[in-house]
């Protein structure tokens, strides 16, 4: 092991177990890192110059990741630097690394009728039918994240209908259930004759239990009954929590308080989804604009 992956190491360790990050994330930096030092073909701290980033910036650009995707890699670099300064070690400081621009893109939400659709095509009274309702109804009801989804164990208080979630960095908020994801959580673990801890569990075809669900099957289902619903574009799990999002501001939610509702760090997330709800001012435009005019 040389230098390099040695102090690699280190921080990976560090960032599992004095930040308190979750595997995830540390096999994401990892990812990152390894293919920055095969790429420049680093050995020592000292070898990290701006040229050596700059020019493996370019080599990224010049791939098929999309923007946001190459600005997770120069964040992985960044904070690596950032740990190495903490150590002591004399580095190339971090500060100096600017991220890419990000352009915000439009956020997929689904419209209204489509979201009706979606949370009331699996009507059926089998296992599966009553998971996947719950499911659907869960996402839309909280907003949660789908690794915060699949997460959740089955002794939740239902009457109450509040969930203590500890979501990114550590950070523990309050989601709550409304009355249509109660009750399809209720009728779910009603039809469960199993003694597994988790919420939501994978199925075998005939419906036996597995274990937890895991992030790839709620995907597959999402995608799947959606088309039963017959919404012909793409429709994934987050896009659930965007509909929660947008569905709150459109109802007269104040941004803080959406901002606490997703687990948000920095408002400035949140923001991204106040110009879904400028439609809004289209009617208020088409109802007061020019009534003096004849």
């Amino acid at each position: 092991m040389n230098e390099i992956e040695k102090y690699l190491k280190d921080y990976l360790d560090y960032l599992e177990v004095e930040k308190n990050r979750s595997l995830k994330t540390r096999e994401n930096y990892e990812r990152y890192l390894n293919l920055f030092l095969k790429e420049t073909n680093i050995k020592k701290v000292k070898d990290i110059t701006s040229e050596t980033i700059r020019s493996f910036r370019v080599s990224l650009s010049r791939g098929d990741l999309k923007k946001i995707t190459q600005s997770y890699y120069v964040i992985a670099i960044r904070n690596f630097l950032k740990y190495l300064v903490k150590r002591g070690i004399e580095v190339l400081p971090p500060e100096t690394i600017e991220l890419p621009k990000i352009s915000r893109r439009d956020i997929e939400i689904l419209d209204y009728k489509e979201l009706e659709r979606l949370l009331n095509v699996s009507d059926g009274s089998n296992l599966r039918s009553l998971r996947d309702r719950a499911i659907l109804e869960t996402l839309f009801s909280t907003g949660l994240r789908l690794s915060e989804l699949c997460k959740l164990n089955r002794n939740i208080d239902l009457e109450r209908g509040e969930i203590s979630i500890r979501g990114k960095g550590d950070k523990l908020r309050v989601a709550f259930l409304a009355d249509t994801a109660k009750q399809a959580i209720k009728k779910y673990l009603d039809k469960r004759i199993d003694i597994e801890e988790a919420l939501f569990t994978s199925l075998t075809k005939k419906d036996s239990v597995i274990g937890r669900i895991t992030p790839r099957a709620v995907q597959r289902l999402v995608d799947f009954r959606a088309r039963e619903a017959g919404i012909s574009k793409k429709v994934h799990p987050h896009q659930l929590r965007h509909s929660f999002a947008t569905d709150l501001l459109i109802n007269g939610a104040d941004l803080r308080s959406v901002q606490e509702l997703l687990g948000h760090v920095n408002i400035s997330t949140t923001q991204v989804y106040t110009h879904l709800t400028n439609k809004e001012l289209r009617e208020v435009h088409e109802a007061f604009h020019g009534r003096r005019r004849k």
